[in-house]
């Protein structure tokens, strides 16, 4: 863990916690669906450009065509594409604190089904983390919270786990920004196909709008996930994650500042928790690798 790779670590975070913001800049604009949809489309080109720019190649191993199609699927199609829906009813804050959960689930996963051992503080901080997440829903239900837009960011933050789990494969080979164009395409072709059926384009056109999208298409897609590639592969999966604890922080922070969303007590403590539980969590994996 050099001095580059925490630079790296802290701008992906920023880059990635951001993007709920701007998410629901455009949701309150635009068709969720369709607007990530073409998001994915402009940023999988560029990425692709870039790539063979690079001189990088179409020829990927047969682990990265595999977490390729799987990264597109969970964490674009699935994980953003119920999030940009949840968050039509729920606030930007709220669903980037139940994203932040994810380190905890991959835990859990490589626990329970990858029989990969954990050690007492990491099993401690799964517990923290359910505490952080019970104090922060007991909160927002009694405030009247949709429970439908929370249960699909929910839904959504499982996938992103089992994506994240997927990335294993792709850090080996090369071809960096060929693989996070790819998986871009593979989002947005599976977005499109479904937006068609469950959704009526809409577009109310404003200077939020379009400097939001431009935003979330250029940062937190592309770039933030290309950051992230490099950094699992200069220090690894395990010690990359522990960055993820950030993530709530810096989720309600931008929120509550450009959106003027409102934090609770509540809220305040149960963030605090699930990112001390994260940091813990990670902290004995990286230890244990």
């Amino acid at each position: 863990m050099d001095i580059r790779a925490i630079f790296m670590g802290l701008a992906f975070v920023l880059m990635w916690s951001s993007a709920f913001t701007s998410a629901r800049v455009i949701v309150a604009e635009a068709s969720p669906l369709y607007s990530l949809a073409l998001r994915f489309l402009i940023s999988g080109f560029i990425g692709v450009a870039i790539a063979l720019w690079l001189g990088q190649s179409w020829k990927l191993t047969r682990n990265q065509w595999r977490a390729t199609i799987i990264f597109g699927l969970c964490q674009n199609a699935l994980y953003l594409g119920l999030n940009f829906v949840a968050m039509q009813t729920i606030e930007a804050g709220l669903a980037s604190i139940i994203a932040s959960t994810m380190p905890l689930l991959v835990a859990l996963a490589t626990w329970l089904i990858l029989r990969e051992r954990l050690p007492l503080m990491g099993i401690l901080g799964l517990l923290g983390g359910l505490v952080g997440v019970v104090i922060i829903m007991g909160a927002r239900i009694n405030a009247g919270v949709d429970l439908f837009g929370v249960t699909l960011a929910g839904i959504g933050c499982a996938a992103l786990a089992l994506a994240t789990l997927s990335l294993r494969g792709a850090t080996s080979g090369g071809n960096f920004m060929m693989v996070v164009g790819l998986q871009m395409l593979v989002g947005a072709f599976a977005l499109f196909a479904v937006a068609v059926f469950v959704e009526t384009p809409h577009m109310n056109p404003t200077w939020p709008l379009a400097i939001a999208f431009a935003y979330t298409t250029l940062v937190p897609g592309l770039l933030a996930t290309f950051v992230w590639v490099l950094l699992v592969d200069r220090i690894g999966a395990v010690r990359a994650a522990t960055f993820h604890f950030l993530n709530p922080f810096f989720g309600v922070a931008i929120a509550a500042v450009l959106l003027g969303e409102h934090l609770g007590p509540r809220d305040i403590l149960g963030v605090g928790i699930i990112a001390v539980s994260i940091l813990a969590v990670q902290l004995s994996r990286t230890k244990k690798a």
